[in-house]
C-alpha cells in the first residue's frame, strides 16, 4: 500500500503543477464595466469563446481542480499507513 500511497503522491504532485501552469497561461478577466458597454460579448470572439483556446484552458482547469480536490481527499484519508 505505501507504493500506492507514493504513486498516488507523485500524480498529485504534478496535477498541481499543471494546474498552476494552465491558470498563469489564462487571460486576466479585467474588461470589467467597459467590456460590457463596449458590447464585447457581441462579437464572433465572444460568442465562439468555448472552442477557442481560453475555453479550452478554463475547462482544463475546472477538470483538474476536480481531480486536486478528489486527491487531496484520499491522500487525506488514514487506511493506516
Amino acid at each position: 500500500m505505501a507504493v500506492l500511497r507514493v504513486i498516488v503522491t507523485i500524480l498529485y504532485v504534478l496535477i498541481c503543477v499543471a494546474l498552476v501552469v494552465i491558470v498563469l497561461m489564462q487571460e486576466g478577466k479585467s474588461a470589467g464595466l467597459s467590456g460590457a458597454i463596449s458590447g464585447a460579448a457581441d462579437t464572433y470572439w465572444g460568442k465562439n469563446k468555448g472552442r477557442s483556446m481560453e475555453g479550452t484552458l478554463v475547462k482544463l482547469t475546472k477538470v483538474l481542480a476536480a481531480l486536486f480536490i478528489v486527491i487531496s481527499v484520499i491522500l487525506n484519508l488514514n487506511w493506516g499507513f
